[in-house]
């Protein structure tokens, strides 16, 4: 028989419960990229639902959801201290602090789902469900206050199986809700290999469903597009250094003026891939043109207009004015712009990709640009390509997805395989293709169904010359948004205060 959590007694606590519940954490870290083990991760997944099980107050459980995000986290956004070490005795200091308030403040999100379910619900089921619910809304929440940072959602760990295809019909939220039921199953039911085999049997029929679709045709596009992404791998410490500028300017010019069997429609630089202001140096914008040889060049470059910065994507014509701009319109607090800029500045505090004091402005959003015979792309310039949102609700819908980035800030370690595997997910949710050009990798071409089809490896410069793929029909996820998911968290949430009431 069900007990209240009242009369349950309180297993793992002291050291025993904080070694398992950063255990729980950690591992289910692994279901992220680079080390991609979605069953190992779903696993500790249950693991970190028995232990809530265990937590008989809100305040126990409060503690233990913020003891497993904290693992969590810390496990695989480590990589955040790279860009505190790019310019080490300026900004090194900040490096330990900023991964452990980044850790501790996003497990703070966790913790209020894990206090919330243990005192809306009781019963075995009933907290299932309501932790089911509250951790889905918890990440929701993670992708949208205070600017948003979903990094690292729990739908990603599904990105190299057949199950991310569910993304197309639930969105990323969607999919993080189903994971979360998958680990419930195992303990929801009173006989525990009935909920494995529950659990089992529901995850086939996604692996199979994800199947299905991934051997499905994607049409091909009414015009054949051939693209050249260019990845001059210029490290971060160098990138900007009046020593290292001309290397890397020659580097991207020979590599768009290289031959080729097919001389590619449209030549893609990475993000802020020239030192200067955009259409400040035409000379030198019409040298980029020229080496295209007919062909459209893209390229990210720093804009200025009337005293405000922007983080820009330039179309450049044949004379190498830019004929099309995009402004980044979701910028990185404290990297590229600071919040409370005036009164931060005051006390040292810049953005870090920011070298003008007050950082970059933000542009006016998301908007699709013509491309002529290439279609219509919806630009993303670096992290702009984890916010779903950004992506979903462009009007009119796009023909792919452009993300430039410079990765070069997120090191070498998994920070550019996690961006890489979320950048995937969002053409898995569109339909769309998506390209991306990063300066030190990883550069790739993605089809509709979120596969990479080609890829320049980490770390290395080079260019790789490719077809733009088709897309397909708008999805289901493309249609609804996230709506019916928050409907069925709302349900999940209230379900079992209803069912409590009715007990008494």
């Amino acid at each position: 028989m069900d007990t209240a959590p009242g009369q349950r007694r309180a297993a793992y606590t002291g050291w025993r419960g904080v070694v398992l519940a950063l255990v729980a954490g950690a591992g289910i870290g692994t279901g992220q990229a680079p080390l991609a083990q979605p069953l190992i991760a779903l696993g500790f997944l249950v693991l970190a639902l028995h232990l809530f099980l265990q937590a008989n107050t809100a305040r126990r459980a409060a503690k233990l959801g913020w003891l497993i995000g904290t693992a969590f986290f810390s496990s695989t956004l480590f990589w955040i201290v790279e860009p505190f070490l790019v310019d080490a005795p300026r900004h090194g200091w900040m490096a330990p602090f900023a991964l452990i308030l980044m850790a501790g403040g996003l497990a703070l999100f966790w913790a209020a789902a894990f206090a919330l379910a243990a005192v809306i619900a009781r019963g075995r089921i009933g907290r299932l469900v309501a932790l089911v619910a509250a951790l889905g809304l918890a990440e929701y929440l993670r992708a949208h206050l205070f600017t948003g940072f979903p990094w690292n959602m729990l739908a990603y760990v599904w990105v190299d199986t057949p199950v991310m295809q569910a993304a197309a019909v639930l969105g990323p939220h969607g999919l993080t809700l189903l994971t979360l039921a998958l680990a419930a199953l195992p303990l929801a039911l009173r006989r525990c290999m009935a909920g494995l085999v529950a659990a089992s049997v529901l995850l086939a029929i996604l692996w199979a469903g994800g199947s299905y679709r991934l051997g499905q045709p994607v049409p091909a596009p009414s015009q054949a597009t051939t693209l050249r992404l260019i990845q001059p791998n210029a490290p971060q410490h160098q990138k900007w250094d009046p020593d290292f500028i001309p290397i890397f300017l020659r580097r991207q010019m020979e590599m768009t003026a290289a031959p080729a069997a097919i001389r590619p429609d449209l030549v893609i630089w990475p993000e802020a891939a020239v030192p200067w202001w955009l259409d400040h140096e035409p000379d030198l914008q019409a040298r980029i043109s020229a080496a295209a040889a007919g062909g459209t060049v893209i390229i990210g470059a720093r804009r200025l207009e009337r005293g405000r910065i922007y983080n820009s994507l330039a179309v450049l014509g044949p004379d190498g004015q830019s004929q099309a701009v995009y402004d980044k319109a979701h910028l990185v607090p404290f990297g590229e712009y600071i919040p409370f800029g005036g009164l931060l500045s005051r006390l040292g505090l810049h953005g870090l990709a920011a070298e003008e004091g007050g950082g970059f402005s933000a542009g006016p959003g998301p908007k699709p640009i013509d491309l002529g015979p290439a279609g219509k792309a919806l630009p993303l310039i670096c992290y702009e390509a984890i916010f779903p949102g950004m992506s979903a609700f462009a009007a009119p819908r796009p023909d792919w997805l452009l993300q430039i980035t410079n990765d070069a800030w997120f090191g070498t370690l998994a920070g550019p395989q996690q961006h890489l595997a979320q950048a995937r997910a969002r053409a898995v949710e569109q339909g769309l293709p998506l390209v991306r050009v990063a300066n030190t990798g990883i550069s790739a071409v993605i089809d509709a169904r979120g596969r990479v089809t080609d890829a320049l490896p980490l770390g290395e410069a080079g260019f790789l010359d490719a077809v733009l793929p088709g897309r397909t029909a708008p999805t289901p996820y493309h249609r609804s948004g996230d709506l019916p998911v928050l409907a069925l968290m709302l349900i999940g949430l209230v379900s079992p205060v209803i069912g409590r009431r009715r007990k008494y």
